[in-house]
């Protein structure tokens, strides 16, 4: 081999060798390394060419036979240039492609530490926002405590006044014998007719009226104030739907009645019906139950089995089944209670006139329409009796008894005692009804008779239109509906639609007159509501245990 050619392949050699080492080389050595290569290359090449040169001059005019040798030599030679030429190019573009990637290698640095900048700025602007919120949020609840305890603390200062008073009433006639309990007394808690709730939630919202209860005036018990204040402040919280307090409330009062005065005492019985409430509203059936029925035992052990106080759990158990939809379990409960109402008060009391009205309800369910018409019928006696027939009871259960009459068919009947509550209502507040002052559904039928003669229709409307069509009452407003149902029912669709047009403009009338739904609650609760508390609202509170101890520390009990 020519001496060109061993230098050439001693160049190859340490070319492959530096690139094989190129791995285990810095960025700066590679780089030099490869320029090291391209310098060997470039002389190489100029050598080259140089021999090339002299070998061309060399075997210029020789013929193609002679001096073979040199030309051999010249080929060889000239074939290594271009190879030398490759080789160069090839390190130049190797060189080229690596000051490129150092420079992107330089760039992804440069990213990467502004990405690990913006990120540990952004962590601590999470940070900071997450610490503001933080303290706005303890600022807002903190403003919402102080509010809520400045009117908690109205609203107990006004409590305190109301049970000093309760207090000194009791002392000045304490020298007088026994106090008897009163009908206001009978009313709270489970001892009087407006504790239990009826089966029908717009019948009966209606107090009984005092004269009405003396003969169940004597019950033996009287409650004691914190408790009616107690039941007044947990209804008031689960008609707003704020169970976590009353819940708790109730819980700790039953507690702590149970350690002072033990687990069969009246009072327990008290606030177990109380809770069985507040389970009751919110739909928790079995622990209502469950808290029913121990109340009933503790008041049948200690009242008696014929108190009236039995009765009114025995009704409230009765009205538990009956929304669960259980009236074959409901019934003999009802009517156990309706017994224990007749032997205490007298067959023919108000209260009795009730529990006929849930018991023939709860049969009603059951389709038992003789039974149904027989307790209706007895109940509409008892009140017409006692309460005179302008009483609202009386509309009430002319209305239900209406009700089980569409139920069986007889639509006659059940027209006739709708007309009757509507006349009794007209009369009531415009006399006595003639030619000129006619009742809304007289005039409904008049319409019905002069559909196609709109001169009798104006003249109708004009005399007496405007007047009757005045409605006052719920249970008119339900009855207007029913009887625009039946005539429709009978093809009387310009009656229907009058009675219906009235209805719905007396409920858009007195919706804004409402307050808000009080969830489930009785009667007794209604009314207790709106004359101990007097129409006080409480807002929403965060912290529910704080509040809870305040109202216990102010009722008296151990919290």
């Amino acid at each position: 081999m020519s001496l060109a050619g061993s230098t050439i392949q001693a160049y190859r050699q340490r070319k492959i060798e530096s690139l094989a080492k190129m791995s285990n080389m810095s960025q700066d050595d590679v780089t030099t390394g490869l320029r090291t290569v391209q310098q060997g290359l470039e002389a190489l090449r100029e050598e080259h060419s140089a021999i090339s040169n002299t070998l061309e001059t060399s075997v210029k005019g020789v013929k193609e036979d002679e001096a073979p040798l040199p030309k051999q030599k010249l080929t060889q030679i000239n074939d290594n240039l271009d190879k030398l030429m490759c080789g160069v190019d090839e390190t130049s573009l190797m060189l080229m492609v690596f000051q490129l990637t150092q420079g992107m290698d330089a760039q992804h640095q440069k990213y990467q530490a502004q990405r690990r900048r913006l990120c540990q700025e952004n962590a601590w602007l999470r940070d900071e926002l997450s610490s503001t919120q933080i303290k706005l949020q303890q600022s807002e609840q903190m403003v919402a405590q102080l509010e809520e305890e400045n009117k908690h603390l109205k609203y107990m200062a006004s409590i305190k006044q109301f049970d000093d008073g309760t207090q000194n009433d009791t002392k000045t006639t304490s020298d007088s014998g026994p106090q008897p309990v009163t009908s206001e007394t009978l009313q709270e808690l489970g001892f009087g007719p407006e504790d239990e709730e009826d089966l029908n939630t717009s019948q009966f919202a209606q107090p009984t009226p005092a004269h009405s209860m003396a003969a169940s005036a004597n019950v033996g018990y009287e409650i004691p104030a914190r408790l009616r204040t107690l039941h007044n402040l947990v209804i008031q919280y689960a008609s707003q739907g704020r169970y976590e307090v009353a819940v708790p409330l109730c819980k700790q009062a039953l507690e702590d009645l149970e350690k002072t005065s033990g687990h069969d005492h009246p009072d327990v019985a008290t606030m177990l019906n109380i809770l069985a409430l507040v389970y009751r509203d919110q739909n928790k059936y079995k622990e209502a139950a469950n808290l029913l029925n121990e109340a009933l035992s503790i008041r049948e052990k200690c009242l008696g089995e014929s108190h009236p106080a039995v009765a009114a759990t025995l009704n409230n158990l009765a009205v538990l089944f009956g929304k669960r939809g259980k009236f074959k379990d409901a019934e003999p409960l009802c009517k156990r209670a309706l017994e224990i109402r007749e032997k205490v008060l007298g067959d023919d009391h108000p209260d009795v006139a009730k529990q006929l009205n849930n018991l023939a309800l709860l049969c009603q369910n059951q389709g038992k329409y003789e039974e149904v018409e027989k307790y209706y019928k007895r109940a509409l006696e008892i009140y017409e009796s006692k309460l005179g027939p302008d009483d609202p009871n009386v509309a009430k259960t002319k209305n239900n008894l209406s009700s089980a009459y569409l139920k069986q068919g007889k639509y006659t009947d059940a027209e006739e005692l709708y007309k009757q509550i509507l006349t009794r209502a007209h009369e009531k507040d415009y006399g006595q009804v003639s030619a000129d002052n006619k009742t809304i559904w007289q005039i409904a039928e008049e319409r019905e008779e002069n559909k196609h003669k709109l001169e009798g229709v104006a003249a109708n409307e004009s005399a007496g239109w405007a007047k009757a069509a005045k409605v006052d009452s719920p249970t008119v407003t339900t009855t207007l509906k029913n009887l625009g149902a039946l005539y429709r029912r009978q093809g009387k669709y310009e009656a229907a639609e009058t009675l219906e047009d009235v209805a719905m403009r007396a409920k858009k009338q007195h919706e804004p007159l409402r307050g808000p739904a009080l969830g489930g609650v009785d009667e007794m609760t209604a009314s207790m509501m709106g004359s101990t508390i007097g129409g006080s609202r409480m807002t929403a509170s965060t912290s529910q245990t704080g509040l809870k101890n305040k109202l216990m520390n102010a009722l008296g009990f151990n919290s």
